[in-house]
């Protein structure tokens, strides 16, 4: 089970972003997550005439390793560990491991 999902409000807790919040909006691989806004990169494009694009620098999103964002927890306004947690139905749920509250999928 990822401890980090799509669509999770995560905060940045190492690296040139450090402090930066954003929504994850795509999981690269196992361990790389791609943040909106988080870890952008300039890219140079040549124009291509065949498909209509043209040249320039655009600003692209690079994937960032899941060790260095963290889960926000907004009713303490930190960063947060994720706990998986049984429940009596055999589910499991992840957990802020400060409080012990579910985890509520946006």
């Amino acid at each position: 089970m990822n401890k980090i999902r799509k669509g999770d409000q995560i905060i940045v807790i190492a690296g040139r972003d450090k402090g930066k919040r954003g929504v994850v909006s795509l999981r690269k691989d196992d361990s790389h997550v791609v943040v909106e806004g988080v870890n952008m990169v300039k890219k140079h494009t040549k124009p291509n005439p065949l498909k209509g694009a043209t040249g320039g620098i655009v600003e692209k999103t690079m994937p960032i390793h899941q060790s260095n964002v963290a889960i926000f927890n907004a009713t303490s306004g930190k960063a947060d560990r994720v706990g998986i947690k049984m429940q009596a139905d055999g589910k499991r749920v992840r957990v802020y491991k400060s409080s012990g509250e579910e985890i509520k999928v946006a």
